[in-house]
């Protein structure tokens, strides 16, 4: 940047000493009136490479005045001058006055002839991209950026006054959807079996509820951003916007009948970023603002169906709003290893929502919030190249962890009553006595995960295994949060018995809260986290590299993905919340055509499964209806194919 600042100023003091030279030299001499020859700065320029030859005939036009005020509004136009500089240096002498028609009009006027050439000599010059020596391994779909940020690494489309640099991208994608069983009317598949929908449950009438579905709503747009730092070198500052349509449907009233094309924007990814280098070997960053979470998010199976991205079925992800800080340091060696940890306080959220929709709209959800202290989350990655054949992406080994809290809460008024038909309760306000300020109960997330990511010239394999408890945000756990821990305790209400136990909704309306007697002691009933695991595994072929495709021919893009993933819920746990899903499983094949790298097609076949806990066919009578009778398990084959445009 210094270099270039120099580099500029001394431009604009040679440009100027020799306009000063040039016009009072040539005022007074008819003879060179409209010679490109006789100018030495234009000569100079031209020579130089500033100025084209057409460029040069166009300024050397008219009086030396009048090519003067040419050349100053063409180096403008190049970036060379700046608007101040061209105002000071076009301030024409009391002898040497322009005519208001030229200033008027300083832009040059080139003729026809000469945009022709330009045009056809740019077009001559431009290069080809030179065609791929290799078609490339199948690369591990990467969202959390490992490398660090480099001053000045973007090559922006846009540059603002500011100073900042914008470089737009997104995607059009669409898709026709097959489902041989979709009960939910959605147009992404969701675990079987969620009892509730709309209040009719899950059974979905005398069929399987086969539905068809074309979709758009995966279109997607971001931008990159570098900001400058007049500081040095040292620092780069990056940051990224990205949203998506994949948001529900407006409720407006004027989109009532037009829901199913009015899906709204909603945001993906809204940070900023500042990348400090220790030296050659060692970097450090922090972020700020919404981006893949550290936890489980590193590594994501390469799926066409991307709305929920087997949501339920085993994939583990988020995204979410944090403060992240790592460290990378670049070990180097013939396999090239790289090792960053990370640390980032997260927003804790946990996917109970308010059950009123007004709260909801309004702030969310509250329970993770309520906790009053931040989600913590790490990651540890370690990157080297495994196959050092071209094309290959390096090779990534990734352990990430998560700890957090959440808490339920019920205010004083809402404490219930106990029923005297219980011989424990000595009175009905028992519950208000040892609570006379409400109640709370939480409960604690943990998680862990370890990934790989092992691209090879001819497989490409990626796995990641799970564990931990309420991971129900993560989009696992078969979707559940926690479940009241009555095991032991004694039920203390009912009209006309000791039936049940006494409940209260939390404040928010996302869960229900039990109190109980422990001999005559009023308590509130525990809270438990779901515990789950689950895992994936997605096995890539580049089916033209396998085959010796030509790398500049149509054929070069071909690649066909495998991919199988289980969500198990504890059935102990799953138990206790009644006779529910407890594992998922999807199968999926993709068969993926590129023509180029912005324009692909895509061909993905599925099965999506989910099995209940109790596996018992005496129960059956318990079982969840499917099809009007009690079902153990619930499955739906999918056909999806589209194309997908980048840009």
């Amino acid at each position: 940047m210094v270099l270039r600042s120099i580099s500029r100023t001394l431009l604009v003091l040679v440009a100027t000493t020799l306009i000063l030279l040039a016009v009072p030299v040539f005022a007074g001499d008819p003879a060179h009136t409209g010679s490109t020859a006789s100018d030495p700065l234009v000569q100079l320029l031209t020579s130089k490479g500033i100025l084209t030859p057409e460029e040069a005939q166009s300024v050397n036009q008219g009086s030396p005045v009048e090519q003067r005020a040419r050349l100053l509004e063409l180096l403008k136009r190049k970036g060379i001058l700046s608007s101040g500089e061209v105002e000071t240096l076009a301030t024409p002498s009391a002898s040497a006055q322009v005519s208001p028609a030229l200033v008027a009009s300083l832009t040059p006027v080139v003729p026809a002839a000469v945009v022709t050439t330009q045009a056809a000599q740019a077009k001559t010059e431009t290069p080809k991209p030179a065609p791929p020596k290799v078609v490339p391994a199948v690369a591990p779909l990467r969202v959390l950026q490992l490398e660090p940020s480099k001053q000045d690494g973007l090559v922006p489309d846009l540059k603002l006054g500011s100073g900042a640099k914008l470089k737009l991208y997104g995607m059009v994608k669409a898709s026709l959807i097959y489902d041989s069983s979709s009960p939910y009317g959605t147009d992404m598949p969701l675990p079987g079996f969620i009892n509730g929908i709309s209040g009719a449950g899950f059974d979905p009438g005398p069929n399987r509820s086969p539905e068809f579905h074309a979709k758009a709503r995966f279109a997607r747009v971001g931008t990159n951003f570098e900001w400058p730092d007049i500081a040095g070198s040292s620092n780069a500052l990056t940051g990224k916007l990205e949203f998506d349509f994949e948001g529900n449907y407006s409720r407006a009233l004027n989109r009532n009948i037009s829901t199913i094309r009015s899906s709204m924007a909603s945001i993906r990814l809204a940070y900023g970023r500042v990348d400090h280098k220790v030296n050659d070997s060692t970097s450090m960053f922090v972020l700020f603002g919404q981006d893949w979470t550290p936890f489980a998010s590193s590594t994501l199976p390469n799926l066409f169906e991307t709305t929920g991205y087997g949501l339920g079925f085993g994939t583990l992800y988020e995204r979410a709003p944090q403060f992240r800080f790592g460290v990378g340091h670049k070990i180097g060696g013939s396999r090239n290893f790289f090792f960053q940890p990370e640390f980032a306080l997260v927003m804790p959220a946990y996917g109970n929502d308010p059950s009123n929709v007004a709260d909801q709209l309004g702030y969310g959800e509250k329970q993770g919030a309520d906790s009053g202290r931040p989600e913590l989350q790490a990651r540890i990655v370690t990157q080297f190249q495994l196959d050092k054949a071209p094309g290959v992406a390096p090779a990534q080994l990734i352990i990430s962890g998560v700890q957090g809290k959440r808490k339920a809460m019920v205010r004083a008024s809402d404490v219930p009553l106990c029923a005297t038909t219980n011989p424990l309760c000595t009175t009905d306000t028992v519950f208000r006595t040892a609570f006379p300020h409400g109640a709370a109960v939480s409960s604690t997330r943990t998680g862990f995960t370890g990934e790989l990511q092992l691209p090879t010239r001819y497989v490409t394999v990626i796995g990641k295994y799970w564990t931990g408890s309420d991971l129900r945000f993560y989009f696992v756990g078969s979707l559940f949060s926690n479940y009241n821990d009555t095991l032991g305790l004694t039920k203390n209400c009912g009209t006309a018995a000791a039936t049940a136990f006494c409940s209260a909704a939390s404040s928010d309306g996302g869960s229900t809260v039990l109190f109980a007697l422990t001999g005559t002691t009023p308590e509130v009933v525990p809270q438990r986290p779901v515990r789950t695991n689950g895992g994936f595994v997605n096995v890539a072929f580049p089916l033209s590299r396998i085959f010796g495709a030509d790398p500049a021919g149509r054929n070069a893009g071909w690649q066909l993905h495998f991919h199988y993933a289980f969500d198990q819920a504890k059935t102990r746990d799953v138990l206790r919340l009644g006779n529910q899903r407890s594992k998922n499983d999807l199968a999926a094949a993709t068969l993926f055509y590129k023509m180029n790298n912005l324009v692909s097609f895509v061909l993905e076949e599925s099965m999506y499964r989910t099995r209940i806990a109790n596996p018992d066919p005496a129960a059956v009578a318990t079982f969840p209806k499917y099809e009007g009778v009690g079902a153990r398990q619930w499955h739906d084959t999918r056909t999806e194919f589209g194309p997908i445009f980048t840009f």
